[in-house]
């Protein structure tokens, strides 16, 4: 029979030392994957203490590291224990916050790509006209 743990026994597994993660309502001892995980072991530690369950997924893993989780299983959750997430107020003004703080870090990521396509464009112009000279 799988071990049962409260999310406060989960919670405290929260070190370089010991680490613990919630995912999917199963719970895995990562302790021995934090210095080969390929984001750090700061990836990890950040997601102790919660349900990691949308940190997991939203990076994307590949389906060898889904599979990998089963080495690292350890038991279950009892969701009784699992405390409610806070309800987050939608309200159109903050949503336009949000958007407004994030505009310039996307105008950066564009940038980022385009400065170096426009130079690459222009060196390429440069050098197709110097040799019709």
């Amino acid at each position: 029979m799988d071990k049962v743990f409260s999310f406060e026994q989960i919670s405290a597994h929260n070190s370089r030392k010991d680490c613990w993660l919630l995912i999917n309502g199963k719970v895995y001892d990562v302790t021995k994957f934090l210095e080969e995980h390929p984001g750090g072991d700061e990836v990890l530690l950040s997601a102790t203490g919660k349900d990691a369950t949308v940190d997991f997924e939203g990076v994307g893993h590949s389906e060898s590291a889904k599979a990998m989780l089963k080495d690292y299983y350890f038991g279950e959750v009892d969701s009784t224990t699992i405390p409610e997430k806070p309800r987050v107020d939608e309200s159109p003004k903050e949503n336009l916050q949000y958007h407004q703080d994030n505009s310039p870090t996307f105008v950066i990521q564009i940038l980022r790509f385009l400065v170096p396509l426009v130079i690459l464009a222009f060196a390429a112009f440069v050098a197709t006209y110097r040799k019709s000279d």
